[in-house]
């Protein structure tokens, strides 16, 4: 394998156990093996990867879903991989901790740009590159919200590859400062590497937790709550999102800047 693309194309159906062929045009990102296990039994569609470092399913209108696992790094992996299969579009579904009184547990978060915290989007482009979603594709999700009856929030995120930082006071006085409406560990890597791989991409957030308040730190119980309460929602919202981009044939083209 003498180039990236040879690499990527043997190595996306290694790390999902799913052939090349079965990818869609546009493709879902998650971090939750119930999101692509709730997608499978709703479409009656084919599971891969169950003993792999990811699974993806693909339904009958083109539509796949992969989950990538947690952190910066897979993040990084997965948009690099999916150069194999040259996507439309790219919607990531993910979970982040508020941290302002706006963003609220429950909310959708929208985010117009994220802070580089992670470290490996720096293998990508200098720091000063702003880590940008692709914003056609942001517009055509936030009219499906808005179509849904639903309401969202924009803002900056804060993408860290640091976990068990709850109680860290520098750390949370310096995310007070930089004025994010939230934290999470991929959105950033996402934005940047698919920018990198001109790749069109964007992110829909579920506020899971508020980790500046005492008793806002995130838990399995909470955690299962939030799950209970809300990711059904969220993952209808990109089901529906991206599977409207495909019926109406819009391209939602990169331009380097």
């Amino acid at each position: 394998m003498l180039n990236k693309l040879e690499i990527a194309k043997d190595w996306l159906p290694r790390y999902t156990g799913m052939p090349l062929n079965k990818f869609g045009e546009n493709i879902l990102l998650t971090n939750f093996s119930d999101y692509v296990e709730n997608f499978s039994n709703r479409f009656k569609a084919d599971l891969y990867g169950e003993k792999k470092p990811m699974q993806a399913c693909t339904n009958s209108n083109g539509l796949t879903i992969i989950n990538f696992g947690i952190g910066s790094p897979n993040a990084a992996t997965i948009m690099d991989l999916l150069t194999a299969c040259q996507p439309n579009a790219v919607l990531f579904l993910g979970k982040c901790g508020g941290l302002k009184d706006s963003s609220e547990i429950g909310n959708f978060v929208l985010p117009i740009a994220a802070i580089r915290g992670e470290g490996t989007s720096d293998n990508y482009f200098p720091s000063e590159v702003p880590a940008l979603p692709s914003f056609k594709l942001h517009k055509f999700v936030s009219e499906k919200i808005i179509e849904k009856g639903y309401d969202y929030r924009t803002g900056v995120i804060h993408t860290t590859n640091r976990r068990v930082w709850e109680h860290d006071k520098p750390f949370l006085k310096h995310l007070q400062k930089t004025t994010c409406i939230g934290i999470d560990m991929e959105t950033a890597t996402i934005f940047i590497v698919g920018h990198s791989n001109e790749i069109s991409r964007g992110a829909l957030l579920l506020v899971s937790d508020v980790p500046v308040e005492p008793d806002g730190v995130k838990t399995e119980e909470s955690d299962k709550e939030v799950t209970e309460k809300w990711s059904e929602q969220h993952l209808e919202l990109g089901i529906n999102s991206m599977t409207e981009i495909s019926k109406s044939g819009e391209q939602i083209q990169h331009f380097r800047y």
